[in-house]
């Protein structure tokens, strides 16, 4: 998939962690259907994902755009129901 420059891009690498996921799901729940953004992390997210999966089920999709071994970049779209 072609990358969007336009879209939104959440950087967590310098925020407290404890803040991270808060942040991600108020920023995923804020989106209208078929809106995206990407994360940034300095490590894999996949709790993060088991997390949605239970949260946001059938509500998301996950797309890695870079894996590592330095950055991750995940977009996060809100499906459209």
């Amino acid at each position: 998939m072609q990358q969007d420059q336009s879209i939104k891009t959440i950087d967590v690498r310098a925020i407290a962690p404890r803040e991270r996921h808060p942040l991600i799901f108020q920023t995923f729940d804020a989106l209208a259907p078929g809106e995206s953004f990407a994360l940034v992390n300095d490590h894999d997210p996949k709790p993060l994902y088991y997390q949605f999966s239970f949260e946001r089920e059938g509500l998301f999709d996950w797309e890695y755009l870079e894996q590592g071994p330095e950055v991750w970049r995940v977009r996060i779209s809100r499906r459209n129901s």
